[in-house]
C-alpha cells in the first residue's frame, strides 16, 4: 500500500494520506509509518473511523499500551465507559457525572504522563466530537528548541534533572488521591534529564514536562524559578510550534519523548469527545 506523507510546513507535524487504519497493516507500510512519525513527531491520520478496538489495535503497532493516566479528583467512574487502555476526554456531563477528563479548560503545554518514571512514548487521539470553534491542539519541537537555546541556557541545564510533578493535570486540577503542593522543593513526581536522548533517533530534546509545580534540584528556589521560566519562554516560540484545528475522524500520534503539546479552552455548551491510549516508554536518559 502506498501512502503519501505530506508536512505541515511548521516545525513538526506532517498529514498521512492513503490509509484506512481499521484495515491491517503491513510490517512495509507501519515501517514508511513509523519513519514518518520519527522525521515529523507529529502524526495526523484524516477521516478515521474507529472503534476503541480499532484505536487500540492501531496503537499497539508502536509498543505495549499504559492504563489511563489518574484524573481529578471530581472524575470517580468518568472511566466507566471505556477501555482502561484508553482514557476519554471530554466535557460532557451524563445523569450528572462527566464521562471524560480535562473539562473544557486551556490545558498549558506539557509532556504526557512525565510524572511516572517510565513515561509513555507516544499518544494517539481520536476525535470522536468536536465543538465549532476552539479546542485546537498546538506542538512544539523539542529537538529545534534545544539545538536553538542560547549558549548560556545550554550549560546550565547540562548534566541537570528536573522534578515533575504528579500531583495536578495540565488544566491545573489536583488528581485523585493527590494533595496540593505548597513548596515545589518536595513536590511528588518522578526526576528526569533536561536533555533527553531519543533511543530510536539518537537525537537530543529539552524534556521539561510541564511548568506548573516542577523544580530543579540542586538550585535555590528562586534559580530554580528563574531558569524554568527562560526554558519555557525559550521552547514555546512560534516557529517551534505547529498548530491542529480538529476535524470529527482526525487522529494524531505524537512523540512524547522529543515533542510537548498544549489545548485551547472551547465553549463548555458544546461537546468535545476524544479517545486517548498512551504507549508504554522507557526511562528518559
Amino acid at each position: 500500500m502506498t501512502i503519501e506523507v505530506i508536512p505541515t510546513g511548521a516545525a513538526l507535524g506532517a498529514e498521512v494520506r492513503g490509509l484506512d487504519l481499521t484495515a491491517p497493516l503491513s510490517p512495509e507500510t507501519f515501517d514508511a509509518i513509523q519513519q514518518a512519525w520519527y522525521d515529523h513527531l507529529v502524526l495526523l491520520f484524516r477521516g478515521q473511523r474507529l472503534s476503541d478496538d480499532d484505536l487500540i489495535r492501531f496503537s499497539q503497532h508502536f509498543g505495549t499500551l499504559d492504563i489511563a493516566p489518574a484524573s481529578a479528583t471530581d472524575m470517580a467512574g468518568a472511566q466507566e465507559k471505556s477501555r482502561p487502555e484508553i482514557w476519554i476526554i471530554s466535557n460532557v456531563v451524563e445523569n450528572g457525572k462527566p464521562i471524560g477528563a480535562l473539562g473544557d479548560k486551556e490545558a498549558e503545554w506539557h509532556t504526557d504522563m512525565s510524572y511516572v518514571e517510565e513515561p509513555p512514548m507516544a499518544s494517539v487521539l481520536h476525535s470522536h466530537e468536536i465543538p465549532s470553534r476552539g479546542g485546537d491542539t498546538s506542538f512544539a519541537n523539542m529537538y529545534k528548541a534545544l539545538e536553538a537555546l542560547p549558549a548560556d541556557l545550554r550549560r546550565e541545564i547540562e548534566g541537570r534533572v528536573c522534578n515533575h510533578d504528579s500531583s495536578t493535570t495540565s488544566v491545573g486540577e489536583l488528581r485523585a488521591g493527590a494533595g496540593a503542593v505548597v513548596d515545589v522543593r518536595v513536590a511528588p513526581g518522578a526526576k528526569h534529564p533536561m536533555i533527553r536522548t531519543h533511543p530510536a533517533t539518537g537525537g537530543k530534546a529539552l524534556y521539561l514536562g510541564r511548568r506548573l509545580n516542577a523544580y530543579v534540584p540542586g538550585l535555590d528556589l528562586a534559580a530554580s524559578e528563574r531558569l524554568l521560566d527562560a526554558l519555557w519562554a525559550h521552547c514555546t516560540k512560534p516557529e517551534f510550534a505547529w498548530t491542529h484545528q480538529w476535524r470529527v475522524g482526525d487522529l494524531l500520534i505524537w512523540d512524547n519523548r522529543a515533542a510537548i503539546h498544549r489545548r485551547d479552552s472551547f465553549n463548555g455548551a458544546e461537546r468535545r469527545v476524544m479517545h486517548r491510549t498512551q504507549i508504554k516508554g522507557d526511562r528518559p536518559r
